[in-house]
C-alpha cells in the first residue's frame, strides 16, 4: 500500500497508460478517464480520502518516471521536455477524473445520509415505525430515546430548509458547543426543529437564542416554541406536538412574545377542550357587545389589552393607541352592554376568559 494506505489496486491501468503516453505523447482518451472516475468513486466508497488517493498517483508517477520507455529513449533535453509535458498533462487529467469520481460518490453518500435522516425525523416526529426499531435507528443520529427529551420549534418569516443559511449557522454553533451528544437539528414543514435530551436542556435554550438572533445577514425566527420534557420515543412526538400547538395558539392569540414555553400555555388547551362550552361562554358574555357602534371587535380588544396591562389604564390606553378618556368610555360600555363589571374580581375573570376564548375561536370575525 502507498498513498496513505490506499491499495495500489486503485491505480488501475495508470502505469500502462503512462508507458504508452511516454511513447506516443497522446492525451488520455474518454474511456480511460471514465475508468479513473470509477476508481475515484470506489475509493470514496471504501473510505479513502482524495488527498491520499492523489498521493498514490503522484508517488507512482515519480517511481515510474525513470523507467518509462519514452523517457529512457529520449536522446535530447528537448525530447525529454516534450515527453515530460505529455506525462504531466496525463497526470493532471487522471487526477482531475479521480477527483470528479470521488466527489460524485461523496455527494451521493451525503444525499443518501440526508434522505435517511429525513426519513428518521419524519418517523420520530410523527410516531411512525416500531418504537424498538426507532430507538435503534436513533442511536445512529446521537439520540438515546430511553431518556426524556424535549423539542423546540422555530418558525421564520421565510421557510427553513436544509440549505438555508440560518440553519447552517445555527447547526455549526450547536455542534461546536454541544457536539453530537443527544442533540438533533432538522427541518420539517418549513420549520426548524431541535430535539435534545432533558439533561441537555441548555442546548434547547441555546437553539432558541440562536434562532432569535442568528447573527448579521441571517433572518431571525418569528417565534420559537419549547415543548415539555417527555420520556421514551413517544415523548419526542408529544413534545413536538406541544411545541406546534404553542405556535398555533400564539398566532391565534396574537401574542407578542417571540419565545414561548408549552408549560406556560397549558391553560389554553384546557379552555378549548370543550369547544361548545367555550362558544357558549363567548356568546353569552360578549354577545351583547355586537350592539356597540363599530361592533364587538374594539371592545374585545380593549378587554385583552387591559388584562395584558394589568388594568393600568394609562398603559392599556397606550397599547390601544387611544386616550385614557376613550378607554374609560369603552369600559363603561362593556359594563352597560354585558352587565359584567371589569372592576369586580370574579366578573373581570369571566370577561377575560370570554375574551381569550373569543380570540381562540376567531370571534367576532367568524360566527360561533
Amino acid at each position: 500500500m502507498r498513498g496513505g494506505g490506499v491499495p495500489e489496486s486503485f491505480l488501475g491501468g495508470y502505469p500502462e497508460l503512462l508507458a504508452e503516453i511516454s511513447r506516443t505523447g497522446r492525451l488520455p482518451r474518454r474511456g480511460e478517464l471514465d475508468s479513473f472516475r470509477a476508481l475515484g468513486e470506489l475509493a470514496a466508497e471504501a473510505g479513502h480520502g482524495l488527498r491520499d488517493l492523489v498521493g498514490l498517483y503522484l508517488g507512482a508517477t515519480r517511481r515510474l518516471w525513470g523507467t518509462l520507455p519514452g523517457i529512457a529513449r529520449s536522446a535530447t533535453g528537448a525530447e525529454r521536455a516534450r515527453t515530460g509535458d505529455a506525462l504531466l498533462a496525463a497526470l493532471e487529467s487522471c487526477v482531475a477524473a479521480l477527483g470528479e469520481g470521488h466527489e460524485r460518490a461523496q455527494r451521493l453518500a451525503v444525499r443518501q445520509a440526508e434522505a435517511e435522516r429525513r426519513e428518521f425525523v419524519d418517523d420520530l416526529l410523527y410516531g411512525r415505525s416500531d418504537l424498538g426499531r426507532l430507538a435503534e435507528r436513533a442511536q445512529r443520529f446521537g439520540l438515546h430515546l430511553a431518556r426524556a427529551h424535549a423539542v423546540a420549534v422555530a418558525e421564520g418569516a421565510e421557510r427553513y430548509d436544509d440549505v438555508h443559511p440560518a440553519v447552517r449557522r445555527i447547526e455549526r454553533e450547536l455542534v461546536g458547543r454541544f457536539g453530537e451528544r443527544d442533540v438533533l437539528l432538522a427541518t420539517k414543514d418549513g420549520r426548524l426543529v431541535c430535539i435534545a435530551a432533558s439533561s441537555e436542556r441548555s442546548a434547547l435554550e441555546a437553539f432558541a437564542k440562536l434562532a432569535e438572533d442568528p447573527g448579521p445577514g441571517h433572518p431571525a425566527a418569528r417565534r420559537v416554541a419549547l415543548g415539555r420534557d417527555h420520556s421514551g420515543p413517544g415523548g419526542v412526538v408529544r413534545s413536538y406536538e406541544e411545541a406546534l400547538g404553542t405556535l398555533d395558539l400564539a398566532d391565534r392569540l396574537e401574542l407578542p412574545a417571540v419565545r414561548l414555553n408549552a408549560a406556560e400555555m397549558l391553560v389554553f388547551p384546557v379552555l378549548l377542550r370543550d369547544r361548545a362550552a367555550m362558544a357558549d361562554l363567548v356568546k353569552t358574555v360578549l354577545g351583547p357587545l355586537t350592539q356597540a357602534r363599530g361592533g364587538a371587535g374594539p371592545l374585545v380588544e380593549t378587554l385583552s389589552e387591559c388584562a395584558a396591562a394589568g388594568y393600568v389604564n394609562a398603559e392599556a390606553a397606550r397599547r390601544l393607541g387611544v386616550s385614557v378618556r376613550t378607554l374609560s368610555y369603552r369600559l363603561a360600555r362593556i359594563r352597560t352592554l354585558t352587565g359584567y363589571d371589569p372592576g369586580d374580581g370574579l366578573q373581570r375573570y369571566t370577561l377575560e376568559t370570554a375574551a381569550m376564548g373569543a380570540r381562540l375561536l376567531g370571534w367576532p370575525e367568524r360566527p360561533l
